[in-house]
């Protein structure tokens, strides 16, 4: 299963048919499932802001029985939510959101729901919220940038729209080298170049070196935060002692 998690079901289907299967879920969003279920422990309905159809919001709703997680995409989203009881809520985010729209939709929440209990330790990814600094940074030095990553990753798209928020005039959002726009880029002088939390370096690299190829390069690296966070390998692929 991938980093983004996925519901109870599936796993119990895996093993209802006897199948080897791997849970590489990311232990950043396995802490959000343990909170969930504390809190549904707890007698807490939840309230997720998330984004609707994305895998890990998918992943995360699917924790808990139907109807026990509310899912917010908004500020506006939270004057419409109807829970079962408004003294009895906690909240929830998506690791991979953009801190400053989920620190609108947090306001919202504890302004409609006083009583509603939050995470002890703000939910979403450090690399996520590195990188989006580090955008932040570059983004009133550069011409244009460029975010590494698929359509359907949040955090990349959460990049650019950080960029362009941040004053970048140009910002693209690219698998890797081949889908580079080299028209758009013409007349620019320098370019901000970042990556989805969870895309190769290989990418990386492979997007340095087709401007390499194309122009006299100079590559300057910015370091907002230093990261030294290591996960274990899922315990069925570590090497047998």
């Amino acid at each position: 299963f991938s980093a983004h998690g996925v519901p109870k079901s599936v796993p119990a289907a895996a093993q209802a048919r006897n199948m080897i299967f791997v849970d590489a879920t990311c232990p950043l969003v396995s802490k959000v499932h343990i909170e969930a279920e504390r809190h549904h422990e707890n007698g807490l309905q939840m309230i997720m802001i998330g984004h609707a159809g994305h895998p890990e919001t998918i992943g995360t709703m699917g924790q808990l029985p139907p109807g026990e997680v509310l899912l917010v995409e908004t500020a506006e989203d939270v004057a419409h939510v109807t829970p079962r009881d408004p003294e009895r809520l906690a909240f929830i985010t998506q690791t991979t959101l953009s801190v400053d729209d989920t620190i609108g939709i947090v306001a919202a929440l504890k302004a409609r729901f006083p009583a509603i209990i939050g995470p002890h330790k703000e939910d979403i990814c450090y690399a996520t919220t590195n990188r989006q600094a580090s955008v932040k940074a570059i983004a009133g030095k550069i011409d244009a940038l460029l975010v590494i990553g698929a359509p359907n990753s949040s955090n990349s798209r959460r990049l650019v729209e950080v960029g362009s928020a941040a004053g970048c005039a140009y910002s693209q959002l690219v698998q890797r080298a081949t889908d580079i726009d080299w028209r758009a880029l013409q007349g620019i002088r320098s370019v901000g170049i970042t990556a989805g939390a969870s895309a190769p370096e290989v990418l990386v690299n492979e997007v340095i070196d087709a401007f390499r190829a194309r122009f006299d390069t100079v590559v300057e690296l910015v370091e907002t935060a230093k990261e030294h966070v290591e996960f274990k390998v899922p315990r069925v692929l570590r090497t047998a002692e």
